[in-house]
């Protein structure tokens, strides 16, 4: 779990840094290979910061050892440690907003929606089970953006029901997700760090980001 969720994240920082899009993946299959290999994990410690803090400055101080054995032609070793679309991550890294943003911002950046969009997926499964996904669809706009009294109207009219009852779904939703995405967070965490303190580090690098 640790590895798909910061997966992309530590790519993005690696092609940030300088990296072209197959050293990047080969870099970062290479990394969590020897964590997991070499236990480094051991060495989190919460005390001293948070995981995800660690995980940065483990690659970090892997790339520079990378960098000077000059290994390139062995990098990820052809090992398949985590089975994603390397193709994929390219499309995302591509939309990245690299302009003023430093690696370790991208870092911290994709970390935090990264959250969030396993969050939403989670929400969108748990409809679809239920025969709630047309609703859900519905009412994201209610969810994620302003929420007034004419979107509640106009929600109603949509949904041919009544605004109290929008309110009422919305509301359930929000806390759902809430519960989703600090379960998604609870997940990432090492050992003995404070799930409550790591999601308002996720809404303060939502909110730098959107200055």
């Amino acid at each position: 779990m640790l590895c798909r969720a910061y997966w992309y994240p530590l790519y993005a920082f690696v092609r940030s840094s300088g990296q072209g899009p197959e050293e990047a993946r080969d870099l970062t299959q290479e990394f969590f290979a020897r964590l997991l290999e070499k236990k480094w994990l051991k060495d989190a410690d919460p005390e001293r910061g948070k995981f995800r803090t660690f995980l940065l400055s483990a690659i970090k101080h892997f790339l520079a050892n990378e960098w000077h054995r000059g290994q390139a032609l062995k990098r990820g070793g052809g090992r398949k440690l985590i089975e994603l679309d390397a193709l994929e991550a390219e499309e995302r890294f591509a939309m990245e907003p690299r302009e003023s943003a430093t690696p370790e911002a991208i870092y911290e950046r994709r970390w935090a929606l990264q959250l969030l969009e396993r969050a939403q997926t989670r929400l969108a499964q748990e409809a679809a089970v239920t025969g709630g996904a047309e609703k859900l669809r519905a009412l994201e706009p209610a969810l994620t953006g302003e929420r007034t009294d004419a979107t509640y109207e106009a929600l109603a009219v949509e949904l041919k029901t009544t605004s109290s009852t929008v309110k009422s779904w919305v509301l359930r939703l929000r806390r759902r997700f809430r519960e989703l995405l600090r379960a998604e967070a609870q997940e990432t965490l090492g050992p003995g760090e404070n799930v409550d303190e790591e999601l308002r580090g996720l809404l303060s690098v939502l909110a730098n980001n959107r200055e």
